[in-house]
């Protein structure tokens, strides 16, 4: 089932809108665009001489409370049904690969960026040129992730995948957010 490209809803400054699961190949793209503003706001961290408190909490919060859903919207969801729908000529499963393989390096710096941004918060201190390294190469994997996966994933899963597998990746993503499955209306209601 061929879908529109998204519209933008919004500037990728808060988290991405509850509203867009009902068609969760928008809310994944939003949830993109939300990633390429957290990267520049983590760019903008590791060059400034000051940082913005604001600006660390922002990412802290992204890291902390959307990172890892959105991650396991397309490894236990996204990327699997791709791999089903998708012929073996299309080679899928080595796009899949390369966005993994930028996913784990981004998890390997994750701890040491928490604790770099926790600990400017607690102490302002300022950062360390090491500080600044682990900061521009997580946000270069998260970046080089999101080229792959929204540039070459998406839109082959907008093609591909079934109205069946939407409703499921839908669900699915609710659940892992700790939200209720949407009640189906039946044709009488």
């Amino acid at each position: 089932m061929k879908q529109s490209v998204p519209t933008r809803h919004r500037s990728g400054v808060a988290p991405t809108s509850q509203r867009l699961f009902a068609s969760p190949l928008d809310f994944i793209s939003e949830d993109h665009l939300r990633e390429r503003q957290i990267c520049a706001v983590i760019d903008d961290l590791a060059i400034a001489t000051s940082p913005d408190r604001q600006a660390v909490l922002t990412v802290l919060r992204f890291l902390n409370e959307e990172l890892n859903v959105h991650q396991r919207d397309e490894a236990e969801d996204l990327f699997p049904l791709l791999v089903l729908r998708c012929s073996e000529e299309e080679s899928i499963e080595r796009t899949i690969n390369r966005i993994r393989a930028d996913q784990v390096g981004a998890i390997r710096l994750l701890p040491q960026v928490r604790v770099t941004l926790a600990d400017y918060l607690d102490t302002g201190a300022d950062l360390t040129a090491e500080d600044r390294t682990t900061l521009t190469e997580f946000a270069g994997h998260m970046r080089s992730h999101l080229v792959a996966a929204h540039a070459i994933l998406l839109p082959i899963a907008r093609s591909r995948l079934t109205r069946a597998d939407l409703r499921m990746l839908s669900e699915h993503m609710r659940l892992r957010r700790g939200l209720p499955p949407i009640q189906e209306m039946t044709n009488a209601e």
